[in-house]
């Protein structure tokens, strides 16, 4: 299988999202530029090397994947490598806000990629994946 096609336990994103959710929340509470930075950076990292490669998904691989007793899920880790695109580019977006000052543009930002983090979280619904999904149908890209 070629590195594009690549295949990741569909659990693995989900509990990303969890730790994204707690880290977006405080940055939303406190607005922490550091923690701010810390977020964007992870979704750089899932962004361009996948997230399987991400922090979280270590963290996950590493503490939580071998004690969970149901079945693995596998899924195309294409979506969710768009998502975290997705939500870099909200998280910049935050950044350049919260360091400039713009309060309604950190506010709008950091709550969009807050929202997704959430629905990701508790619904087990990927924004960033559905849109990635629609923009291969649109384009017609292979999604097999």
């Amino acid at each position: 299988m070629s590195n594009r096609n690549k295949l990741i336990d569909a659990r693995g994103p989900r509990f990303g999202a969890l730790i994204t959710t707690l880290v977006l929340a405080g940055v939303l509470l406190t607005e922490s530029l550091w923690l701010l930075i810390f977020q964007t950076v992870i979704f750089f990292i899932g962004a361009v090397f996948g997230p399987a490669n991400s922090p979280y998904a270590m963290i996950y691989k590493k503490f939580i994947q071998s004690k969970l007793r149901s079945s693995l899920i596998t899924e195309d880790s294409r979506p969710p490598q768009f998502a975290q695109g997705v939500g870099l580019m909200f998280a910049l977006i935050a950044l350049i806000g919260l360091y400039l000052e713009l309060n309604l543009v950190f506010l709008i930002s950091i709550s969009f990629a807050l929202f997704a983090a959430v629905l990701n979280a508790f619904f087990n619904f990927c924004l960033g994946c559905q849109m990635y999904l629609h923009i291969a149908r649109i384009t017609k890209q292979e999604l097999k």
